[in-house]
């Protein structure tokens, strides 16, 4: 690939035409098949607790920057002080089958000017975890920023000692962009934090596989995926 050079002989990166910048995002609903992605409020922190505790592998926390908590008031008191927060902008999945919330997820790091923001604080209970509706949660927060707001770029970051993390962002199409040693001091301990990202040219081949996957003719009559989703990217 060619550079483009300037006046002075440098290379420089390609144009932009017409860039503007982007809306911000929006603390509204998106509604899917099996879920409903929709902004967190203080009516959710209870069921919310009862979900994550669910999870009797101890795993859950160890990852986050928030948690565990150690009572359903203590993470009362946290859902209190993320519904305020406009950055991350913080939602609750629910179940369409039961009404109840099972998961929580953010925007975070939003930067319309630029076309970039990053999803994260993505906290599955065992009942969302390894399900359709948690891909399809990400999914359309997905959707959200690259194909309704025309966001450049779509962030995915995470401990690199996260395994389960990394595996879930190469499942969802984010390529590997590189680690950052010695990012952040969280719970104590160093993160070197593992960075992976979605442009807005992978946008249509993703959401083409998106669709194809969650397709209701995908899944066989007790729910089981016929098929796998394949996101490679072509260039």
């Amino acid at each position: 690939m060619t550079a483009r050079l300037n006046a002075q002989g440098q290379p420089i990166g390609d144009l932009v035409p017409n860039w503007t910048g982007c809306a911000t995002i929006p603390h509204t609903a998106m509604q899917g098949r099996t879920c409903e992605v929709v902004p967190l409020t203080t009516q959710h922190s209870a069921d919310l607790h009862t979900a994550f505790a669910q999870d009797t592998t101890g795993t859950l926390w160890t990852y986050m920057p928030n948690g565990p908590f150690s009572s359903e008031a203590d993470y009362a008191d946290w859902v209190a002080q993320a519904v305020h927060s406009k950055d991350p902008l913080f939602f609750a999945v629910i179940d369409m089958s039961t009404g109840k919330p099972v998961g929580v997820a953010s925007f975070l790091r939003i930067q319309p000017e630029n076309g970039v923001v990053e999803v994260g604080y993505i906290t599955f209970a065992p009942a969302l975890q390894r399900r359709v509706m948690a891909t399809e949660a990400m999914y359309l927060m997905m959707k959200r920023a690259l194909g309704e707001l025309g966001y450049r770029r779509y962030e995915w970051k995470c401990d690199a000692l996260n395994a389960p993390s990394r595996v879930a962002a190469a499942r969802l199409g984010f390529q590997y962009d590189g680690l950052f040693k010695q990012a952040l001091v969280y719970k104590g301990r160093n993160r070197d934090t593992a960075w992976f990202s979605v442009l807005d040219r992978d946008w249509p081949q993703l959401e083409a596989e998106f669709a194809r996957w969650l397709d209701p003719n995908n899944f066989d009559a007790s729910g089981k995926q016929k098929t796998t989703l394949r996101m490679k990217m072509t260039d």
